[in-house]
């Protein structure tokens, strides 16, 4: 654990140094943006800005920088959103990041943009690089198996959880069934709980979910 730690202050010591030799100064506010007017914006480079709205943020690159962005990532008009694709920008223009800023921004696009990352880079991601690859495949892996897609405590039958399951996990989908699953086997995971038939049986009795009781 203390070597897990001193590697993280170690990094975070590094990102702050990079940091300090990069020239990101403060401009005058007031852009219009998708997400509203900015409150600060910060230039990167020339025709790269950063900008932070009261709600939201993101970069916009102008018409001389956004060519510069791979087709499969580039966003027409220049605004990329700071909670994924601002990882677009960085990847672009990594001399304009601070080293753990580019290793984040390459998680980013590994997990939500795998098929442009794919083609990008030439590589075939799997589950173990990326979250949207991962779901992928236990969505694969279990099409016909019963997943739960809503769970609470059992009020009615105690150290139970009562839970609501549809194949593959599908919402919306029909023939939802209800199931008991003991409290000491219940959890959900990153992707869904996944219904052993063997163990966890068909629940027809009272229930604490409003809506399913309603329709009983």
């Amino acid at each position: 654990m203390a070597k897990i730690h001193d590697d993280a202050a170690a990094e975070k010591a590094a990102h702050h140094a990079e940091l300090r030799t990069l020239n990101r100064p403060t401009i005058r506010a007031g852009a219009s943006t998708p997400w509203g007017t900015a409150q600060v914006s910060r230039r990167y480079a020339d025709g790269i800005v950063l900008h932070s709205t009261a709600g939201h943020g993101g970069f916009h690159l102008d018409e001389s920088a956004n060519p510069a962005v791979h087709a499969l990532f580039r966003n027409e008009g220049g605004f990329y959103e700071e909670d994924c694709e601002w990882a677009k920008v960085a990847h672009t223009f990594p001399k304009l990041f601070t080293a753990y800023e580019w290793r984040l921004a390459d998680r980013t696009l590994r997990d939500y943009f795998p098929d442009a990352y794919d083609r990008v880079m030439g590589v075939t991601l799997d589950g173990s690089q990326s979250h949207t690859r991962a779901r992928q495949e236990f969505e694969r892996r279990h099409r016909k198996d019963w997943v739960v897609i809503a769970a609470l405590n059992s009020g009615h039958q105690p150290d139970f959880v009562e839970c609501i399951a549809t194949l593959g996990g599908i919402r919306g989908e029909t023939g939802e069934r209800q199931f008991l699953v003991p409290g000491s086997d219940y959890m959900s995971g990153r992707h869904g709980f996944v219904i052993d038939p063997l163990k966890h049986q068909p629940y027809d009795g009272p229930s604490s979910f409003v809506t399913w009781a309603a329709r009983r």
